[in-house]
């Protein structure tokens, strides 16, 4: 295949070459369940849920692990504020994370595991990595990374042992240098003793680092393809995996990717500052699929500014992409998903591909995407319908690469009421359209603005082109089509919106 991409160990864009030909395995860091998700904690999920979608339309098996955290320091500290048992507190957020996931329509991971439930791994993992000379005992229920035995480490974020900041608070009496981390953590004093387990070593609880060696490399091997996460996660999460990896023998990730992180008009978001954003606020005030747009159709390796300005933005030209898909499906007929996923590369605009292949390159990609808009709309216009259906086809492929092909799901509208309601929309609209055009042929201006002015004042803008006018609602969490009013003149239509974004995610 001819995909690159951005390893970020090596600093530099390589070609992707799988272990095994038309098979690829992905491990992405998940989240740490400890509160309800924010719109930073997303954005991981939505560029590699690109990735796989990607690499799955160019004919490869994509075996995705994306782990849950359910054990760590923080969910202990906040369940014990709230009075809950551990174990309880961490499902509930990781059942909200689930939520969020699938109100992207991010596609589901080929294996979830939990922390908790892979402790003998874990167990084995340190045991090895002991026998390789690599870690300590302390005092019971500690054991230590030693940094300085391993040649390599330091070598995923290209540092040097004494000019890395102390990974852990404390400086834990039984550590032999402030660097060394831990594999396996005593119980501290008033926690459950159900957030304990029994070792060789003492009774404990993983170390956080640990957790992300131990399950990628049981389910996708001691060797395999892509590690994906925030890039906050590099140093030292990341790192420490690989360490651990290599001091066991394990060759671990072949290649590193990573993805930035999320702002809030320019800042990064911090409790701090008060400018946590969480999805079900953002949500609540634009439809999901404008969100997704926001925040997964840029380039992975760049900053998503959230604001509301670039909502705006984002939902203008997403409702331009799916006005296109509903009106292509009015003129012909709605081409049937079956078809839309057996699309590979070799049926899509060239450009596209090359932009995808270019280290996901969503923002070219989307440039190609409008390119094929524009020649839907012109065979819309001249009633070419194979003309129509052929770009309904390439344009939904493209979108369902970023996960936001209208007529998929979650974004098919599947609500009787709400089809009545837009049923009923639809039907007042058009009659104003209709007398809109009359009064446009009869040059009465004065009226078919009067008409346009009061659809513009409920939030409905109106589109002229060469078979008819159309419309959409200006800020809303659908789109509608309309408008088989006959074109009679020219106005200027709404501007064209260019998108932007930027983001990240923390573990």
């Amino acid at each position: 295949m001819s995909f690159k991409i951005y390893d970020s160990s090596a600093r530099a864009v390589r070609d992707f070459v799988p272990l095994e030909p038309g098979k690829v395995s992905v491990y992405l860091c998940g989240a740490t369940v400890q509160g309800s998700p924010h719109i930073g904690h997303i954005r991981s999920a939505l560029a590699f849920d690109v990735l796989v979608r990607w690499l799955r339309r160019c004919g490869n098996e994509v075996r995705l692990v994306r782990n849950v955290t359910d054990i760590d320091d923080k969910i202990l500290d906040k369940s014990a504020q709230a009075g809950a048992p551990w174990w309880a507190w961490a499902y509930r957020f990781e059942k909200e994370f689930s939520a969020a996931y699938r109100t992207l329509g991010i596609l589901d991971p080929t294996y979830e595991p939990r922390a908790t439930g892979h402790i003998p791994q874990m167990i084995t993992l340190i045991q090895e990595i002991i026998d390789a000379g690599h870690a300590y005992v302390g005092k019971p229920g500690n054991v230590y990374f030693d940094v300085a035995s391993l040649p390599d480490y330091g070598s995923l974020t290209r540092q040097k042992l004494e000019n890395m900041v102390v990974d852990e608070e404390g400086g834990e009496a039984d550590k032999r240098n402030p660097h060394d981390f831990a594999l396996w953590k005593a119980p501290k004093p008033g926690e459950p003793e159900s957030a304990a387990w029994d070792t060789p070593w003492g009774r404990g609880r993983p170390g956080w680092h640990l957790e992300c060696t131990a399950m990628s490399t049981h389910y996708l091997g001691k060797e395999f393809d892509i590690h994906g996460g925030g890039i906050d996660l590099r140093f030292p999460h990341h790192e420490n995996e690989q360490a651990q990896a290599h001091a066991a023998g394990r060759n671990f990730a072949r290649y590193w990717m990573h993805n930035a992180w999320v702002t809030v008009n320019g800042e990064k978001i911090s409790k701090s500052l008060g400018n946590v954003v969480s999805l079900e606020d953002v949500t609540a005030q634009v439809s999901p699929a404008v969100v997704r747009f926001a925040l997964g159709t840029v380039h992975y390796r760049s900053t998503v500014d959230y604001s509301p300005q670039n909502l705006a933005e984002a939902g203008a030209v997403w409702e331009r992409l799916a006005g296109f898909v509903e009106r292509s499906v009015a003129a012909t007929e709605e081409v049937p998903a079956e078809e839309i996923a057996a699309v590979g590369p070799a049926d899509l605009p060239e450009a596209f591909v090359r932009a995808l292949d270019d280290d996901l390159n969503v923002s070219s990609g989307l440039a190609a995407i409008h390119e094929e808009v524009r020649r839907g709309n012109a065979a819309l216009a001249e009633r070419d319908s194979a003309g129509v259906r052929a770009a309904q086809v390439r344009v939904r492929a493209m979108l369902d690469v970023l996960g936001l092909d209208p007529l998929a799901a979650p974004w098919r509208n599947s609500s009787g009421a709400d089809k009545a309601t837009a049923r009923a929309l639809g039907a007042v609209v058009d009659t104003m359209l209709a007398e809109r055009a009359a009064a446009r042929a009869a040059k009465d201006w004065a009226r078919a603005d009067a008409l346009r002015d009061a659809l513009h004042a409920a939030g409905i803008a109106v589109e002229d082109s060469a078979d008819g006018a159309h419309w959409h609602l200006e800020n809303a969490q659908k789109t509608a089509t309309a408008a088989k009013a006959p074109a009679t003149g020219t106005e200027k239509s709404a501007t064209n919106v260019e998108e932007s974004a930027t983001g990240a995610e923390e573990k």
